[in-house]
């Protein structure tokens, strides 16, 4: 166990699930970001935040009281380089997960095709917490994972959404974009971003996470979000993907509930074609493939 980090505050706990939602998800729906902790299982240092305890038969019961059939578990900073957890996951519901790593931007191929082999089928770059990959390691794993069919998945900050539009393309792989790129929807501000989004899910490879709109904005009803769902659905709606972002890291204040959340995700999207390519078939195309 890592020694305490006093820099680490410790997350609010994930709020039970007291109801279902309004309306059933999709059948088949696929969580394309969700985390787990064990308990003892060694934290870095140094880190961000410290987690409450979500293990992955938490999230199995989470999902299936929900009706999601599959799930890509991503690796969180917390965890630095030790993917051990995860891979447990991973050999534990085979059929039923995939996961994204953190590695080391130097691994061999023949360590990729290991974990590649175990269900694992991307690298997450991180520059918003400590502990996570910068985006100068971008080149490198993009060479590394390019002939496994690997997805690069990108938390940023949004100043550097315009920049990575120009840049990720050419890097011959696909990518995708964590939590709408954090652009901030306050009074309408992510109206600025919207055409860089769009430019990265131009690209064949580039796809966007509809997620987390807590961590976009303080409003109560998260003013803005069902907009920008609107808009990017419209222009690219084979490019975009739901997850649940549970169990809600970092936050120390409003929880949100889970069943809330896909409501306002549900009542956005509104059109039942468009919903399936958002819940299922969009995240299958791309991490169930093989």
């Amino acid at each position: 166990m890592s020694l305490p980090d006093n820099d680490a505050p410790l997350c609010l706990p994930r709020l039970p699930l007291t109801r279902l939602p309004a309306k059933p998800l999709p059948q088949g729906t696929i969580d394309t970001h969700f985390h787990v902790f064990r308990s003892n299982a060694p934290l870095n240092v140094p880190r961000s935040y410290t987690p409450q305890i979500a293990t992955t038969a938490d999230w199995i019961d989470f999902a299936t009281k929900l009706g999601i059939g599959r799930g890509i578990l991503v690796q969180p900073s917390v965890y630095g380089l030790d993917n051990r957890v995860l891979i447990e996951a991973l050999a534990a519901f085979p059929e039923r997960l995939r996961g994204i790593v953190v590695i080391d931007p130097e691994t061999g191929s023949d360590e990729i095709a290991r974990l590649d082999g175990l269900g694992v089928r991307g690298v997450r770059i991180n520059t918003r917490n400590k502990g996570g990959l910068p985006l100068a390691a971008a080149e490198r794993l993009a060479a590394a994972i390019r002939d496994f069919g690997w997805s690069l998945q990108l938390q940023i900050s949004p100043d550097q959404i315009d920049d990575l539009a120009g840049r990720l393309p050419a890097l011959g792989i696909r990518f995708v974009i964590d939590h709408l790129g954090f652009i901030p929807l306050a009074g309408g501000a992510w109206r600025q971003y919207l055409s860089a989004l769009q430019r990265l899910a131009d690209h064949p490879g580039g796809y966007i996470k509809l997620t987390a709109p807590y961590r976009l904005t303080r409003e109560a009803g998260y003013a803005g979000f069902a907009d920008i769902i609107r808009a990017l659905a419209a222009s690219h709606p084979e490019k975009l993907l739901w997850g649940s972002d549970w169990p809600h890291t970092e936050l120390w204040s409003d929880m949100p509930d889970d069943a809330d959340l896909i409501d306002g995700m549900q009542e956005a999207i509104g059109n039942p074609t468009l919903a399936r390519k958002i819940f299922t078939e969009n995240a299958e195309t791309l991490f169930f493939d093989r």
